[in-house]
């Protein structure tokens, strides 16, 4: 089977050869430079068309050529939308035919959202190899785990030897050091195998600090009336923003139908600024659906600071009309905050009746609904309680959670045992999917520190900056010690996760904690999540630390959740009739206490 997706721009294979097509509206002169077998390039000079595209057809080129464009006589630079960038962002890109890898997952149509446990990994940290094929030979840990899904931060090609990935500029090129796009789809192809599905992280909101070209050949691409964290915004909305919506659209259809994805996580979309109707985001979804998504399941995650509970609406059958889901900050900055007693930065807004606000995040989704924020400065949010509880992606550590520390330090390192695991249960066991990130199933070790290699002044600056962020925060934990240089290689090796510790205390004791909870989810919870009534869930807590949230069935019954936390006393006796899915273990003396249960009847 052949999967190839066809885009107005790159390089593309064909009976006559490979046609370049590139925009570049800032460009007086543009020149096509192809490598023959002795590594000379010969320059080839391209007519420009209408509204600034070039393009020309090679009959001399094929599968594999070395390529790049020279701008206006001196600027030589990579294809924006190469496919492969085998000398990284600065080098050649390299002609891909799509076709020539050969799909066998056929049967493979996706998996329903409700079944999702998402395992997040970076692919440099997680294997030995730090390659696609290194996560291959690991995908078996995945699935004995009990996730159902993983999903890989960016693949975008980014400048140097390592990095989180959220600094790419070539948006459509995996990034060699992970191998070639067919060892990534081999990945993605064993994934499926496995019952797995394979989610990627993509940035629609910036490109990285070095290797992005786009700056000089179309300025176009950005705008200065909208302003980002990054500098200039993109253009989605103004003058000859065509392209621009265009050839971010087409990556989302790119990486779904050539890599088979199941999914995307779109990355910080609260900084993408756009005042047109349809918007950008709509626009890209409706493109999804109408066309990958026409064949099977194909899921649209979002990170949102704004809470815009509009875009994660179902339509009349239970179906997202756009998004399936957002990754709820909400739970797990309140989690956080009640595990660790942390109230630095957002955490401040979680300080006051945590465990209220921790009942509403898992009965409505979000904590803020349109109320003030403190940390922020303004309202946040829209009204979420109306939607089902698998719109909302639950977590208690992600690559921000634990990277954006100071010292990449992980839960378990801050928070009490028997609290973490009765945090886990109410996670894991809640009818939103949850998200794990890798090594948080045997307590890893090993930290998860922010890294990247990009030329040395701007490393200087990132390590500078990272020093002065990080300047007086309580929650480094490590007085007066300065935060890893992420330029340096010894924080990307200690990145690293050890695979050789899952046979050793306390590590597999965790690792056996986590597949004893999903087991349960798989067995008990999964199958009555359909049945969850979207807007019916209560929950109510009291000033003495107890929480109750109730999640009505449409057959009667009732999902309940009991929790006792950082409090004396007892959970209430279950009902006759009632089925018990979980109970703390050693409950009487637990300083965290939580039981879930199916319940006759839908009344408190």
């Amino acid at each position: 089977m052949i999967r190839q997706h066809a885009m107005p721009f790159g390089a593309r294979v064909d009976a006559d050869g490979v046609t370049f097509r590139l925009w570049a509206p800032g460009a007086s002169r543009v020149e096509l430079g192809l490598d023959d077998d002795r590594g000379s390039t010969r320059w080839h000079g391209l007519s420009r068309a209408e509204a600034g595209w070039y393009e020309a057809t090679m009959s001399e080129a094929r599968a594999g050529t070395r390529y790049r464009y020279r701008i206006d006589g001196d600027l030589v630079i990579p294809d924006p939308a190469s496919r492969w960038n085998p000398g990284d962002v600065h080098g050649a890109s390299a002609v891909v035919d799509a076709a020539s890898f050969d799909w066998h997952d056929g049967p493979w149509r996706g998996r329903p959202w409700h079944e999702a446990v998402v395992y997040e990994l970076h692919v440099g940290t997680f294997s030995p190899q730090g390659t696609f094929r290194g996560v291959a030979e690991r995908l078996d840990h995945v699935v004995s785990l009990g996730a159902t899904a993983i999903e890989l931060m960016p693949l975008a090609d980014f400048p140097g030897e390592r990095n989180w990935g959220y600094d790419g500029v070539l948006p459509f090129a995996p990034d060699a050091r992970y191998g070639t796009p067919d060892d990534l789809k081999a990945l993605v192809q064993a994934a499926h195998a496995r019952g797995l599905m394979v989610l990627i992280d993509v940035v629609y909101n910036h490109f990285g600090p070095e290797g992005n070209y786009l700056h000089r050949i179309a300025p176009p691409f950005f705008t200065e009336r909208h302003r980002t964290p990054w500098g200039a915004g993109l253009n989605f909305d103004g003058a000859d923003s065509r392209p621009v919506r265009d050839f971010f659209i087409h990556n989302a259809l790119y990486w779904l139908t050539e890599f088979n994805a199941d999914g995307l996580r779109l990355d910080a979309v609260h900084a993408i600024e756009d005042d047109s109707r349809p918007d950008f985001l709509t626009e890209l979804a409706d493109a999804v659906h109408a066309g990958p998504g026409r064949e099977r399941p194909r899921h649209l995650v979002l990170e949102n600071d704004r809470n815009d509970a509009q875009r994660l609406v179902r339509d009349a059958r239970g179906n997202p009309r756009h998004f399936t889901a957002q990754w709820n900050d909400d739970l797990h900055h309140v989690l956080h905050r009640l595990l660790t007693g942390e109230t630095d930065g957002y955490y401040a807004d979680y300080a006051d009746a945590p465990i209220r606000r921790l009942g509403r995040c898992l009965a409505e989704g979000f904590d803020y609904q349109g109320q003030h924020s403190p940390y922020r400065g303004r309202a946040r949010g829209a009204a979420s309680a109306a939607l089902p509880p698998d719109a909302f992606v639950n977590f208690l550590q992600n690559h921000d959670q634990v990277g954006n520390r100071a010292h990449g330090e992980r839960l378990h390192v801050l928070a009490d045992t028997d609290a973490l695991r009765a945090a886990l249960a109410i996670l894991l066991l809640a009818p939103s999917p949850p998200l794990l990130f890798m090594g948080d199933e045997f307590a890893a070790a090993t930290p998860f520190l922010y890294f990247c290699d990009f030329e040395p002044e701007l490393n200087e600056a990132v390590r500078k900056g990272r020093r002065e962020e990080f300047a007086g925060m309580a929650q480094t934990r490590h007085g007066d010690v300065p935060p890893p240089d992420p330029g340096s290689t010894d924080a990307y090796r200690r990145s690293a996760l050890d695979w050789t510790s899952l046979s050793r205390a306390p590590h597999a004791e965790w690792l056996a904690w986590y597949r004893d909870l999903l087991q349960r989810r798989r067995d008990r919870i999964v199958p009555v999540i359909p049945h969850v009534r979207a807007g019916a869930a209560r929950y109510r807590s009291d000033a003495l630390g107890m929480l109750e949230v109730r999640w009505p069935l449409d057959d009667g019954r009732t999902l309940a959740l009991y929790a006792r936390i950082e409090a004396g006393g007892a959970l209430p006796e279950a009902p006759p009739g009632s089925e018990e899915i979980f109970a703390t273990p050693g409950a009487a003396t637990a300083r965290w206490d939580v039981a879930w249960r199916i319940e006759p009847g839908g009344a408190p």
